[in-house]
């Protein structure tokens, strides 16, 4: 199956397949039998992730029929849809996209939840923190105060049910992942690689530099919702003490 792009309103939609929309840079592309991808650009960065939400939400509520799901990401948002019986055509899913989207793609930098997440930095919860600090060529007081300055957005969920990807931070927190992954990081540890956070929702392996945990419970499937946080909250990390993290973890935990 060839790739689709999304025209212009008001022109050909085979004039120039694959090429990018002339109003708003995105193409559709098709992944398989069952998926489209709203592809939105190759850079991260949080404009791209603001478009690909507010796409996801207009999508959403356009309730398009044969639609299954809708998953935004980094810079593109994927429609998986039914193919067969009274289920779309890739080519009649792309055009009810393109009429979907055609008022405009209006960001919303506000549109999620703010929320504040309690970190305890370094030590036992951190001990990449000292690494960081070294590779970033400041003090490991100076990585909290980065990572604990700006809100940062989720940009998505993935790898684990509750696992999000939260950024940009500092260009100085451009950390590589570990050459070795971990086998086992504990849940709520918090870490950092490539200018981003994630924050471990449960005993997971992985490869991203630990530089603290939360005490909050990232993913809960008897709580409603399960997950803690969604695409486009705004993340506060907020510095916290040992004992206040214990104090938390308890309370999580009764």
């Amino acid at each position: 199956m060839s790739n689709a792009a999304a025209p212009h309103a008001g022109s050909a939609s085979d004039a120039n397949p694959g090429a990018p929309h002339p109003e708003t840079p995105w193409r559709i592309q098709a992944q398989g039998d069952r998926c489209v991808l709203i592809r939105f650009g190759d850079t991260l960065d949080v404009h791209t992730g603001q478009v690909c939400l507010a796409a996801a939400r207009m999508l959403r509520d356009a309730q398009l029929p044969g639609v299954t799901d809708i998953v935004p990401s980094f810079t593109a948002v994927a429609v998986h849809y039914r193919p067969t019986g009274d289920g779309p055509t890739h080519s009649q899913l792309a055009a009810r996209i393109e009429r979907a989207l055609a008022s405009g793609i209006q960001p919303d930098a506000a549109a999620g939840r703010l929320i504040e997440i309690p970190v305890c930095y370094g030590g036992e919860h951190g001990p990449d923190l000292a690494e960081v600090a070294q590779h970033a060529g400041v003090t490991p007081d100076e990585v909290v105060a980065m990572h604990s300055g700006p809100a940062s957005m989720v940009f998505m969920l993935g790898f684990a049910p509750g696992h999000a990807y939260i950024g940009i931070h500092d260009e100085r927190l451009a950390i590589p992942r570990r050459a070795t992954p971990r086998m086992a990081i504990p849940a709520g540890a918090v870490a950092v690689a490539n200018r981003q956070t994630v924050i471990y929702p449960g005993n997971l392996p992985g490869g991203w530099n630990v530089i603290g945990a939360t005490p909050l419970v990232l993913f809960d499937p008897a709580r409603e919702p399960a997950a803690l946080l969604a695409p486009g909250d705004r993340i506060r990390f907020v510095p916290i003490g040992a004992d206040q993290f214990a104090s938390m973890r308890a309370e999580e935990k009764s």
